[in-house]
């Protein structure tokens, strides 16, 4: 690993180290995406204790990865410089960081959920309903998390599916999302 003095400034978190996998230096990675195609895909991956904004450079290194793959729900990965059990051990809580510019294209109508986060939601009446503040994977579909902030000390949320029936329209040039979705729901 090389210590970089200049750090990207699209480098986005897609995933920790949980330790070590083998006994030859490969690395287990849990990734925060289920398909995890921007860690498969990127050559190059940013490691720090922590994610980057507001990090030090001194505490961020780039690493080139050699090889890696799916490993039931996780990636494990072989990287240069990296050499044994115990080094791939001492890497362990490692936050993957992977520039924004190296995730793969996506087709239309296909979303990174980084993407959508900060969105404005309007039901098809107009109302507001909020802003997706997180996504969650049910196993059958994304949900949208949408919050709408208030005043009060509690805020309204709002669990919508992420799929064409209840998302009609998702505008990222305007940062809008239309939902079929009543305010009472």
């Amino acid at each position: 690993m090389s210590q970089s003095l200049k750090l990207p400034t699209d480098l986005i978190s897609v995933g920790h180290i949980t330790g070590a996998f083998g006994v030859q230096g490969w690395v287990r990675i849990h990734p925060y995406s289920v398909q995890a195609d921007a860690l498969l895909h990127a050559k190059t991956w940013w490691l720090g204790r922590t994610e980057v904004r507001g990090a030090d450079p001194e505490t961020v290194s780039d690493v080139e990865k050699l090889e890696a793959k799916r490993h039931g729900e996780d990636v494990v990965a072989r990287l240069m410089g990296v050499v044994g059990r115990d080094a791939a051990q001492a890497l362990k809580g490692t936050v993957v960081q992977i520039q924004r510019s190296h995730f793969p294209v996506l087709s239309e109508g296909e979303f990174y959920w980084l993407d959508l986060i900060g969105l404005a939601v309007v039901n098809l009446q107009g109302e507001s309903l909020g802003v997706v503040a997180d996504l969650i994977d049910n196993g059958a579909h994304p949900i949208l998390r949408v919050v709408l902030a208030q005043a009060e000390p509690a805020a309204r949320e709002y669990l919508i599916p992420f799929v064409a029936h209840f998302v009609p329209k998702v505008d990222q040039q305007n940062k809008s999302i239309t939902v079929d979705w009543g305010l009472d729901y």
